[in-house]
């Protein structure tokens, strides 16, 4: 695009700058009051009406103690405690303080019985405070909710959620340490029927708010629940938009045929594991062509319509020298890849009981997330270009808004805590990868104050569709835009998102065609989202975030949020186990052994084929040794190991001491026969690759059952 085109739309942009002036005043002048939609019993919250947590620093806050809670669990587990203990009382529950040290965040709390405890929660004030300034506060409170949302202190009170997650199935075809969920671990099936999963989601569309969510399916691998398919077309029966699937993308990997047959039922995304880019950045899920299988899902998948949105858990020392090399990855292939969330590590399920070492040398925070983006890509400025995600529900109100009192469903709207998650939005031309951060080019924070007032003023389609393009306008620099991208691919991609206008830009409801699919991929900018979700917990806790959940678990107990379900209270281990289909023997006699992938092994593969576009250097670069360096266990089963090693030391110098002391001190004469003090040796390191050494694996003849 020629400069004077450049010029002409900074000319534009400085004409909307005087009609806002005119709009606003005009606007501001008798404002409607919000209506009640039909999707809510309560009406449209104007800006100011929103509620806020706590924020800033230093503020206390509630907790939970991190060795409390798993004694409790372990308690209701094993029957001595009933789990309505968790309903009626504030179980495991300590006041924490989140306060600043040397120019970090940190969260500190102390338990009358366990004593002190204090972790990170950011490594750079002005970003943790720019994150909670810009925050626009929480969605309408949950109602109609009672029967689903009842989980004592752990109970959702706010919005509708953004995405509604259903374990379909514990059981995985992986081993992979972290894992949220502890699969193939826990003894047992617990896998849904059909009829608790439509019961799900009709309990679901129940609550209100009732917003659109983006149903995921997953496990465990939900591909392995002969439902899987089903479960796909249900929740597009029942009227939800996006349904996407958690996967570690080997079945995809495996079969063009299930790619295609879950694109058909009404699959939109595969939220697929990404770790990094390269065999060897895989290698700490010890599946030998783990990157190689990802390749291939991704292949398969988009080929057959559906999107893939890369998830990383990041963990320091492990694999955070990847954030960068992702990122490149989906700037390479703009037409592929639409979307990346990287999930900082939460120590839970197998690492729970993690050292103070191994957690401080690992823990990973938004903070660093965005400093490892700027620093490995020169892309985003924290504290400029990174908002919370609940910075997005602003635009969410004027979605709704516009869409009018009839609307069926409201608007996806991510209300969470400030705390939760944040993201960078990347505009990418397709044809010349040109690759701009949006804010760079547009004043968000402004932009998001002038939706406010029109979202507030409760207008008509039309004057707040002719308010948000002038305020598009009006924040808009064409001087730091991509180079070919113009004022109207901006309007386009708005109206694309929320449908001001009902232009026809392809369909995504549940009757979309592979047409709809092409048509809207046709467009020349890609809209890169980078999200961080960091969830919490046990060092970390806070109820405050629970609240607003935007990640509700649905259960045969109701709803419970994404952090008290797996790292809070830990409502998994106690549903599942209340719910437990089988055991693994009877399992096993009934079902057979699903094949597992661990050890190094590989996934055999019918193609190997993919047209995606890699960074040679970043493919055969080696794995992270950071911790190899250090001395440091980089997993919950190296510290077992070191464990049992100090264990048996301990035990052989206890047993020379005895000696020595029976000997010298009371006299004694060594037994013939008896083995000498001398020869009394730690035992041999369990650290060779013999396959024995491996913790137990669901399947295998070393299940925890057999054990």
């Amino acid at each position: 695009m020629s400069k004077a085109v450049k010029y002409a739309e900074r000319a534009v942009t400085i004409a909307a700058q005087g009609a806002w002036f005119v709009y606003e005043k005009l606007n501001s002048i008798n404002p409607n009051p919000s209506f009640t939609p039909k999707w809510s019993d309560k009406p449209l919250l104007k800006s100011y009406e929103k509620e806020k947590p706590p924020l800033g620093w230093p503020r206390a806050t509630d907790s939970l103690c991190p060795k409390c809670v798993p004694e409790i669990r372990q308690q209701i587990l094993d029957g001595k405690l009933p789990h309505e203990i968790l309903l009626n009382e504030k179980v495991g529950e300590i006041k924490a303080q989140i306060i600043e040290r040397d120019g970090k965040i940190l969260m500190v709390k102390d338990c009358p019985k366990h004593g002190h405890f204090e972790d990170l929660m950011s490594i750079d004030t002005d970003f943790f405070r720019h994150l909670e300034e810009v925050f626009p506060g929480r969605d309408i409170r949950a109602h109609n909710d009672e029967e689903l949302h009842n989980h004592g202190t752990s109970t959702v009170t706010h919005g509708r959620g953004a995405v509604l997650t259903i374990d379909l199935t514990n059981r995985c075809n992986m081993m992979c340490d972290p894992c949220f969920m502890d699969a193939n671990q826990v003894g047992f099936v617990h896998e849904l029927t059909w009829e608790e999963i439509k019961k799900m989601l009709d309990d679901a569309a129940s609550i209100k708010p009732r917003r659109q969510m983006s149903v995921q399916f997953s496990g465990g691998e939900p591909t392995l629940s002969p439902y899987f398919l089903d479960a796909v077309a249900y929740a597009r029966k029942v009227g939800y938009n996006s349904v996407q699937a958690a996967t570690n993308g080997i079945e995809f990997a495996k079969s063009k045929e299930l790619c295609r047959a879950a694109a058909e039922a009404g699959l939109r995304y595969a939220y697929l594991q990404f770790d990094g880019i390269g065999n060897a950045a895989n290698s700490h899920r010890k599946v030998g062509n783990l990157f190689d299988v990802k390749l291939q899902a991704i292949q398969n998948l988009h080929e057959a319509g559906v999107d893939i949105v890369p998830v990383t858990t990041i963990i320091n020392g492990i694999n955070n020298e990847q954030v960068g090399r992702i990122i490149q990855f989906a700037l390479d292939n703009p037409k592929t890849i639409s979307f990346i969330s990287f999930q900082p590590v939460s120590f839970t399920g197998r690492d729970e009981a993690i050292t103070d070492e191994r957690r401080l040398a690992q823990r990973y925070t938004l903070s660093h997330m965005a400093h490892d983006v700027k620093n490995q890509t020169g892309l985003g400025e924290p504290a400029r270009d990174w908002f919370p995600i609940s910075f997005m529900s602003t635009f969410s109100d004027f979605g709704d808004l516009v869409h009018g009192p009839n609307a069926d469903w409201g608007q996806l709207s991510c209300g969470c805590h400030p705390n939760c998650g944040i993201g960078m939005a990347l505009m990418i031309d397709k044809e010349t990868k040109e690759a701009v951060p949006v804010t760079a080019f547009l004043n968000a924070d402004r932009l998001a104050k002038d939706v406010a007032k029109i979202n507030d003023a409760s207008r008509g389609k039309l004057m707040s569709g002719l308010g948000i393009a002038l305020a598009l306008l009006r924040n808009y620099d064409p001087r730091k835009s991509p180079t070919h991208f113009r004022i109207v691919d901006m309007l386009k991609k708005f109206d694309k998102c929320f449908g001001v206008t009902n232009h026809d830009y392809g369909s995504v409801t549940g009757e979309r065609t592979m047409d709809d699919i092409n048509k809207r991929r046709a467009d020349r900018w890609n809209f890169l989202f980078i999200a961080g979700m960091w969830f919490q917990d046990l060092f970390n806790y806070d109820f405050r975030r629970t609240e607003q959940c935007i990640i509700p678990y649905a259960t045969q107990e109701g709803e419970i949020s994404f952090c008290a379900y797996n790292t809070g209270i830990g409502w998994r281990n106690i549903i599942e186990k209340m719910h437990m289909t089988a055991t693994l023997t009877k399992w096993y006699e009934e079902h057979g052994r699903h094949e597992i992938f661990a050890g190094g092994k590989n996934v055999g593969m019918n193609d190997a084929q993919h047209e995606l576009v890699l960074n040679e250097e970043h493919v055969h670069a080696a794995a992270n040794d950071t911790f190899e360096k250090l001395g440091i266990a980089k997993n919950s089963r190296e510290e077992k190991i070191r464990a049992r090693e100090e264990k048996m030391k301990q035990d052989a110098e206890n047993a020379r001491m005895a000696a020595l002391y029976r000997e010298h001190v009371l006299g004694e004469k060594p037994v013939e026969g008896s083995v000498s003090i001398e020869s009394i040796q730690p035992a041999t390191p369990a650290d060779a690759p013999e396959a024995e050494t491996e913790e137990p694996v669901m399947g295998d003849e070393t299940s925890l059952e057999r054990a």
